[in-house]
Parts: C-alpha cells; structure tokens; sequence
C-alpha cells in the first residue's frame, strides 16, 4: 500500500466519524471549536483587573476553601506543575495567576455544573512569584496565594 494513499484514507476516515458524529447529534457544528476565550482577562496585570475584566464588580476575597498545590522550590520555571481546588458551593470557574510573569493569567477554566471543582495544570514562570488562584463562586470571586520560588539551572538555592 502506498504511504500517499494510507494518509488519504486516515484523513477520510476521520472526517467520515466526526460527519457522523454530527450527523447523530452528538456535536453541533463547531461547538468544539468555537469556544470563546476572554483576551482582555489574558491581558491583565494584576488580580484587581482580571477580576473587573471576568465580569467581576467587587474586588476578590480571600478564601481558605480554594487550595493550590504546588512545589515551594521550582528546579525548572519552564513547567511548574500546579492543582487549584475549590471546596465552595456553584463553583463556575477556576484561574491561575502569576504575578510577576509578562501578563498575570497564566491559566483559566471553566467548571461546568456538576462536577468537582478541580484542576491540575503547568505554567511557565520567568523568576520567583507569588501565584494566585482565583475561583468564582456562585457569582463572587475568591482567591489564595502562595509564593513559588524558581532557581535558576535548578540548583536548589
């Protein structure tokens, strides 16, 4: 079989399951790839405007209910490995924010109802920052800070 003609047919064949796939109703037409995604909340600087710029009103409170894990030490900033929990009620989305990278939001998801409000994610931090986990609950944010520091050529120190 020819290299040409097995990629025509893995092409095809994929196009024929998602054809089908909407076809049955189980996708609507680019709802898989038309989610929006909020480019001035990506632009921000700080907690205070990521807040304003999620639709937020008032400021955020801090919270002992939303929880990150992470290392104290990072030997390598290029992949920091956080898990952001939240144990507070209609928890609607969860939001890494690292302070002192070129633009605060590192990471935002959406929780869909229902579920448990948790996510695990890695991120590039540049330096030593204070990390923040933003959460928006029943309407309200809320968030936790911790300081993760990154060394350089993971020397430990």
């Amino acid at each position: 079989m020819n290299i040409d003609r097995r990629q025509v047919l893995k092409g095809t064949g994929g196009m024929a399951v998602m054809g089908l796939a909407v076809a049955a109703g189980v996708f609507k037409p680019g709802s898989a790839w038309a989610q929006t995604w909020n480019k001035a909340a990506f632009e921000t600087k700080n907690v205070a405007d990521t807040v304003k710029a999620m639709g937020g009103t008032a400021g955020a409170v801090e919270s002992k209910d939303v929880v990150i894990s992470s290392p104290d030490i990072a030997e390598n900033g290029a992949v920091v490995p956080f898990t952001i929990s939240s144990r507070l009620p209609k928890t609607e989305s969860i939001a890494l924010l690292v302070e002192k990278n070129p633009n605060a939001l590192a990471a935002s998801f959406d929780i869909p109802a229902g579920t448990e409000a948790g996510v695990t994610t890695r991120v590039k931090m540049g330096q030593t920052s204070n990390v923040t986990a933003l959460v928006k609950a029943d309407g309200k944010f809320y968030y936790t800070t911790k300081e993760v520091k990154v060394t350089i050529g993971g020397c430990g120190g």
